[in-house]
């Protein structure tokens, strides 16, 4: 297993090696030291690969991820996970702004708070927050989940599109066009695997509610004027 220790290693060298695992490189897991907040740790990973983060990140972190595996043991910065492709990014700490936005597939994994804005305009990633998350959280959100065993803050799934929004705890605003909706038997199927693969077996799926888009902004109605 190849460790980059941060503090006396260009990240360059750490992303270059990751980069390299396309064309043929032989490594299959990484341990990456001394983060210090670096932003950009690991990104553009094209490979499977298992990255052990040691230590917080700044911004960024395994961003557009296609097929690794990158535990950060400690907290993240903005926009971790951002575009990611396929894959697990998992962060034992706390995440920043914008967490998983623009996702396309993979699973993110928040165990503790995510800030603002997670999962703004995902377009297939999956998302489990253990802790609560901040406003305007899946914002345009097209495709894929949103869990969140805690709570939601402010105008939670404004202009949503099909991406659907399970929560346990209290939602303190819904955004426009976003409503309530059933939990129906193929809702909470899901649910159990989201909860199963994220470590969270101890939450039951009846105990979320689900969200999703009223779909009263799809195209413009004259009607529905008010809300755009």
């Amino acid at each position: 297993m190849p460790t980059f220790d941060l503090s006396s290693t260009p990240l360059r060298e750490l992303n270059s090696a990751l980069h390299a695992l396309s064309k043929g490189a032989n490594d299959t897991a990484f341990d990456v030291v001394n983060p210090r907040g670096a932003h950009a740790v690991a990104v553009g990973i094209d490979a499977p690969v298992t990255v052990e983060v040691r230590g917080s990140v700044g911004y960024y972190c395994a961003g557009m991820n296609d097929g690794g595996m990158v535990t950060v043991h400690g907290s993240a910065g903005p926009g971790v996970a951002e575009n990611m492709m396929s894959g697990t990014v998992v962060i034992e700490g706390d995440a920043s702004q914008y967490a998983g936005a623009t996702g396309q597939g993979g699973l993110l994994v928040i165990k503790g708070n995510a800030a603002s804005r997670c999962g703004i305009s995902m377009k297939g990633i999956d998302i489990v927050v253990h802790g609560n998350i901040g406003h305007m959280s899946a914002f345009m959100g097209q495709s894929g989940h949103l869990v969140v065993l805690g709570d939601a803050g402010d105008a939670l799934g404004d202009s949503l599109y099909e991406a659907k929004l399970f929560v346990r705890g209290t939602v303190k605003s819904l955004g426009t066009d976003c409503i309530e909706k059933p939990m129906r038997p193929e809702h909470l199927e899901t649910l159990r695997g989201l909860l199963e693969r994220a470590g969270a077996t101890d939450a039951k799926p009846e105990e979320f509610r689900r969200y999703g888009s009223a779909r009263t902004l799809y195209t413009f109605n004259i009607d529905n004027a008010d809300a755009y």
